[in-house]
């Protein structure tokens, strides 16, 4: 069994590494950075493009640097490939034609732009992985030495071989899945399967959040392993990172417009070198400063410092930007809009199935019966999934929103991030605070009578609540919370990558010990599926930690665990995207989807209303619907509410056992021969209403009345829309309880 389990493992992840196109079939090894490694480093560069190819043994190399050496030097190269020493060499420019230009050193600029040779035995020595393996975790290390040998200047460089795991077809893939899920439920829900659509929603948001915590883990402020960066990059769409030029353009605009500073480092790299630092950027800008502040005349200082601003180190949240190719200050509103553009799109769709469902059910295409309940209730519906599309966008919104507040990119987005971050909080806290009180309400231990009864309640509030047990209602808040201090630290702590660490260790593993004790989910497959989730982000945390070097472990044991991180994270995201992927085939495809799950201990079941459900005869759904307090599947008036709590279930499914109700089999109901129907004719309307025509007494002015919501008379009945409390809703409290007071029909 266990070398099963372990095959499958390694298929699905050989089926993922087969679908990650590395790009770059030509073998290079490159680098775009200088930075420095050392203190009071006697050389800094504002430009460094270096690429070998080893196809025509060529090293081209275009590098822009200041200098304060003077004299004869020579420089040692190291490289290292995660943590591990590859090669070391001594260079003597002396010695080297190419490099006769750096034979003495003089203070003051240098330039090169040249093509250096590389002998067959430097080629044969570097590994053949090293133009393979995926974001090659290497680095190319020089300290240049006097002739004393002491060392006065070190600089290093990033080395990549063009492969990554960073593409857009990952993107696209884990997006689509996770909105198919969100689809294949909504669309289950129309059909009725309500279970299924909850069961499928609750994984497709689950998956939603991984993929979100996956995002904010390329927002720590530290170096992470080249790997691991590019890994969480696939998931910037998560959190509305997304690039469009013309987009680029008028955000770019707004902020000019509205007194703000675009950034211009995209369209300045060929003058400019940007660090993608392993250090702090403070630290790092500090550093610079200080060397190239040493290098120049003291008449040129000021100058000086002009010129240091082109070493530019990003990190954290700028280092995702940069790598997304954005302008910095553009990343906020790039968010923001995309949050907007799929709320409106999504209303736009919504509205789109309900006009295209009723002109189905006009030229019958359709069944008039299909998707009946939204239908009737489209408007909350939507109401609900807009609710729904809120905190799905609140993460991302938490994050950039305060992000923003200590950037400042202008005054109106400023103005924009408090107005969404407070307006999204203020929304979700509301309706916290709405369910509570709506199941506080409840006279019996499970909150599920009103939580599950009233369509309403359900189509508008259910999203924070259906996926959870019914006594677990209130974990929304909890989850919240959650979301909430993961997207302080990673905003307010850009400039304390290790705080940032420990703090995401605590919370993760304060979310896995609540989840695991109170397993709030809905039943133990789903609990199963989030429990998972949340290890698998402690052990992320855990990761993160080592990454900062806060034990200051040796580099190649970072460069080891970088690969684990990706390994292990890639694994889990193929598994939970086919078990996303398989739930809604199945929900949609399925005649029956409703099998596949187990039936909710909390009941819930038998508080859902659902006209879809029935099959009933054309009169008795009318009956049906009165008993379940629907409206008619034909259209007709809602009638009061009769519970359908336990009781209920037994009524309706003796009054299957009974002919249909026509006006030629309703003698026996004139001579009270007593039907077992929801409805008693001996209860207190004929008391109330004795020398009136008895209820039932005939099949057609029944029917007539029940449907219609008028009298025998032809006037209208106080029962209908709008009417007052019909004496039968009395009766039958007595019958069943009085669970359904509270529950939103008294108001």
């Amino acid at each position: 069994m266990h070398r099963s389990l372990m095959s499958i493992f390694s298929l699905l992840l050989a089926i993922l590494l087969a679908t990650l196109p590395f790009s770059s079939a030509i073998q290079l090894i490159e680098s775009k950075s200088l930075s420095p490694c050392q203190d009071n480093s006697n050389f800094t560069a504002s430009l460094f493009n270096v690429v070998f190819t080893p196809e025509n043994r060529t090293l081209g190399f275009d590098v822009v640097g200041v200098s304060s050496i003077s004299g004869n030097v020579t420089a040692e190269l190291r490289v290292i490939a995660y943590g591990f020493t590859a090669m070391r060499e001594v260079l003597d420019p002396c010695k080297m034609p190419d490099l006769k230009g750096l034979c003495p050193m003089n203070t003051g600029q240098i330039d090169l732009n040249s093509n250096i040779q590389v002998s067959p035995d430097v080629i044969k020595a570097i590994p053949k992985l090293a133009y393979t393996v995926p974001d090659l975790d290497g680095t190319v290390r020089i300290y240049i030495n006097n002739t004393d040998g002491a060392s006065v200047a070190c600089v290093e460089a990033q080395l990549s071989n063009g492969k990554t795991v960073n593409h857009k077809a990952v993107g696209w893939i884990t997006a689509v899945i996770a909105g198919l899920g969100l689809l294949a439920s909504a669309i289950a829900s129309g059909l009725g399967h309500s279970n299924t659509a909850a069961h499928v929603a609750a994984n497709a948001l689950s998956l939603f959040g991984y993929f979100q915590a996956q995002a904010m883990t390329g927002m720590i402020a530290f170096r992470l392993p080249p790997i691991v960066l590019s890994w969480t990059m696939n998931f910037n769409w998560s959190m509305g990172i997304i690039k469009v030029d013309f987009m680029q353009k008028i955000f770019t605009w707004f902020q000019q417009s509205t007194g703000g500073t675009p950034s211009t480092l995209l369209s300045e790299l060929s003058t400019t070198s940007v660090s993608i630092q392993k250090r702090s950027a403070e630290f790092v800008h500090k550093l610079l400063m200080r060397a190239y502040y040493q290098s120049v005349p003291r008449s040129n200082k000021n100058s000086a410092i002009n010129e240091v601003n082109q070493l530019v180190v990003v990190t954290g949240i700028k280092r995702i930007s940069f790598k997304a190719n954005i302008e910095v200050t553009n990343l906020f509103m790039t968010g923001l809009s995309f949050l907007i553009i799929f709320v409106v799109m999504v209303a736009l769709g919504v509205a789109a199935f309900k006009g295209f469902c009723e002109a189905a059910v006009k030229f019958q295409w359709m069944k008039r019966e299909k998707f009946l309940d939204f239908r009737d209730n489209w408007k909350t519906v939507l109401k609900g999934i807009m609710y729904r599309l809120v905190i799905i966008g609140y993460p991302q919104m938490a994050v950039l929103c305060l992000w923003e507040l200590t950037v400042v990119d202008s005054p109106a987005e400023v103005v924009l991030a408090l107005f969404f971050f407070f307006s999204m909080t203020a929304i979700l806290s509301w309706a916290c605070w709405k369910v509570y009180q709506i199941a506080k309400r409840s006279i019996h231990k499970n909150p599920a009578d009103l939580l599950f009864s009233d369509n309403d309640i359900l189509n508008r509030w259910g999203f924070l609540y259906v996926q959870f047990k019914a006594t677990a209602y209130y974990f929304i808040g909890p989850v919240l919370l959650y979301i909430l201090l993961k997207a302080m630290f990673i905003s307010f702590g850009q400039k304390k990558g290790v705080v940032q660490a420990v703090a995401l260790v605590l919370i993760e593993l304060a979310a896995l010990v609540a989840v695991s004790y109170f397993r709030p989910w809905m039943d133990k497959r789903t609990n199963i599926f989030n429990i998972s989730i949340c290890a698998i982000n402690l052990l992320n945390a855990i990761f993160l930690l080592v990454f900062s070097n806060v034990f200051n472990q040796p580099h190649i044991v970072s460069g080891v665990m970088g690969v684990v991180f990706f390994v292990i994270n890639a694994a889990f995201a193929l598994v939970l995207l086919i078990l996303v992927l398989v739930s809604s085939f199945l929900a949609i495809a399925s005649k029956n989807p409703e099998v596949r799950y187990e039936r909710m201990q909390d009941d819930r079941a038998s508080f859902i209303k659902s006209q879809t459900q029935l099959a009933l005869p054309t009169e008795l759904n009318a009956l049906g619907a009165t008993a379940r307090g629907d409206k008619d599947p034909r259209g007709y008036e809602e009638m009061g509410p009769i519970s359908s709590g336990p009781g209920s279930k037994n009524q309706y499914e003796s009054s299957l056992a009974h002919p249909p109700l026509t006006a030629g089999s309703t003698r026996h109901l004139a001579n009270k021969e007593q039907p077992h129907s929801p409805v008693d004719s001996s209860g207190p309307y004929n008391d109330a209403h004795s020398g009136q025509t008895p209820m039932y007494s005939d099949g057609y002015q029944a029917n007539e009345r029940l449907l219609t919501g008028r009298s025998a008379t032809g006037s209208p009945s106080p029962y209908g829309r709008g009417g007052g409390t019909h004496p039968y809703q009395q009766q039958q409290s007595n019958y069943s309880g009085s669970w359904h007071v509270g529950a939103g029909y008294d108001h």
